[in-house]
């Protein structure tokens, strides 16, 4: 259910699918999956419980991912429309790398992330349960995340979708360029429980 319930990871895939391309969504669902795999590796080695103890910690990382989804929202919003006339295949796409990193650093730099899985953890993992139980637990949410986003970046760049979203794509970036500021508004103004 936290997976895909609207949050940042949901906006950027969306704003990415619909601007640019499939490739461009897929790439960033790889990112989201890839920040998904750094907040589990550091939960299972208890770095996560350090940061959730230091409000320094915390803070920081709460205050560098508000910045990052403000940066992107403002990136959207500033978007010139573009010409009626042009052609969605014509656009500039997004490097692949540009997007993985991207879907990384948003997924990374999401202190609510942290918090989630060392709650999560806390309740399945046991300093007794084996490596490979620990393993299994982090290969298959950064798969989840992968499979679930790379999933919504294929339907939101079918080509009938895109053709419709032409018409109105200064307005969605807009929209979703001020849902990432709100978000990131939402992110630094949150406390740590």
């Amino acid at each position: 259910m936290a997976l895909i319930s609207p949050g940042p990871d949901f906006v950027m895939i969306t704003r990415n699918s619909l601007v640019y391309s499939r490739k461009t969504g897929v790439m960033s669902a790889l990112g989201l999956a890839c920040g998904i795999a750094v907040h589990i590796s550091y939960c299972l080695i208890g770095i996560a419980y350090i940061i959730s103890k230091s409000i320094v910690i915390f803070s920081t990382l709460k205050l560098l991912g508000a910045g990052y989804l403000i940066f992107i929202g403002y990136k959207s919003i500033k978007v010139k429309p573009s010409q009626a006339s042009e052609i969605i295949e014509d656009r500039k796409d997004m490097g692949k790398f540009a997007a993985l990193k991207m879907g990384f650093l948003t997924n990374l730099f999401n202190p609510k992330a942290t918090l989630f899985f060392l709650a999560l953890f806390t309740q399945v993992i046991y300093p007794q349960t084996p490596i490979y139980i620990k393993l299994c637990y982090g290969l298959e949410m950064s798969a989840m995340t992968f499979v679930w986003f790379a999933f919504v970046a294929l339907v939101l760049s079918h080509n009938q979708i895109k053709r419709r979203f032409t018409s109105i794509q200064h307005y969605v970036e807009r929209v979703t360029g001020a849902a990432l500021i709100g978000l990131g508004l939402k992110v630094a103004l949150s406390k740590a429980r």
